[in-house]
């Protein structure tokens, strides 16, 4: 199977078709969304072409695919204006045998963690920074943000496909890359 794993896409039209340009080139079997979809939250600027009402429109023609996350910044009025489920804290995906557990961040994360097994992949967002770590024999992994990155990071998002969780920028550019 593979995914499109991406975050944090704060309400930014702009950066959201520029995902979904990924979405087409990738072709992937799900997409996997962690959370801050419409709202910008009070501690960042306004994104790039902010307008959560195309953004909306946006992952309403791509609801088929979805499997989300909610994250701080997503609440009960963004969940009334989608199509499809936004407010679970995390979620669990099996694939290839990995067991992959995915939230936001702002709750679960390597500082709270959920139980976890050996060898168990942790996706979230929320940081806004790509991060890839290993604690204690769980693979943490963050996409980073499709659009307000931070620590000089690219406009960005994630793909896996057989054990392998590669990150690409925007324009499709792989940066980082590890197999599992």
């Amino acid at each position: 199977m593979k995914l499109l794993i991406a975050s944090d896409i704060h309400g930014s039209a702009y950066y959201m078709k520029k995902l979904t340009a990924a979405i087409k080139e990738e072709m992937p079997d799900k997409i996997i969304l962690l959370g801050d979809l419409l709202y910008h939250g009070p501690r960042n600027d306004l994104p790039k072409e902010y307008n959560p009402k195309d953004v909306i429109d946006i992952l309403n023609s791509l609801k088929e695919k979805l499997i989300c996350v909610r994250g701080n910044c997503d609440t009960e009025v963004d969940q009334m204006v989608l199509s499809f489920p936004i407010l679970s804290d995390y979620l669990t995906v099996f694939t290839d045998g990995l067991t992959i557990y995915i939230s936001h961040g702002h709750i679960y994360n390597k500082e709270n963690p959920l139980s976890f097994n050996k060898g168990d992949v942790f996706i979230s967002g929320h940081t806004h920074i790509p991060i890839l770590e290993n604690i204690d024999g769980v693979t943490y992994l963050n996409p980073g943000s499709v659009s307000i990155p931070k620590e000089n990071s690219p406009h960005s998002y994630m793909i896996y496909e057989k054990g392998n969780f590669i990150w690409k920028d925007l324009s499709l550019k792989e940066y980082k890359h590890i197999e599992i």
